[in-house]
């Protein structure tokens, strides 16, 4: 389910909090690689069951915060593999489960 809400988020374009994909501005709906991204992490969170994916990203950023500082947002696993694959609109079609793994 996609939304469109100009709240929270100054930098983001969208986010993903299961089961809803929120956007930042309705000519977002139309881009398909955001769109991917973003199902991409909503197929990562099924399969961490949805609480524990929220509690591995913290974990993860707050790790690698101390180790990279700026660039923790882009260290995480789960980012790394969205937008790794974001332009490929056929990715989740072939994905493997937890193929955020190799990311870590």
């Amino acid at each position: 389910m996609i939304i469109v809400l100009d709240i929270f988020f100054k930098r983001f374009r969208g986010i993903t909090l299961f089961p809803f994909i929120i956007l930042k501005k309705k000519e977002y709906l139309y881009d398909k690689v955001l769109i991917n991204h973003e199902k991409i992490h909503l197929r990562q969170q099924l399969e961490m069951l949805i609480v524990f994916f929220y509690l591995w990203y913290v974990i993860e950023y707050v790790y690698e915060s101390f180790k990279y500082g700026g660039g923790a947002y882009r260290k995480n696993s789960f980012e790394m593999e969205a937008y790794e694959n974001q332009y490929n609109l056929d990715y989740l079609k072939n994905r493997k489960w937890y193929s955020w793994v190799k990311y870590l």
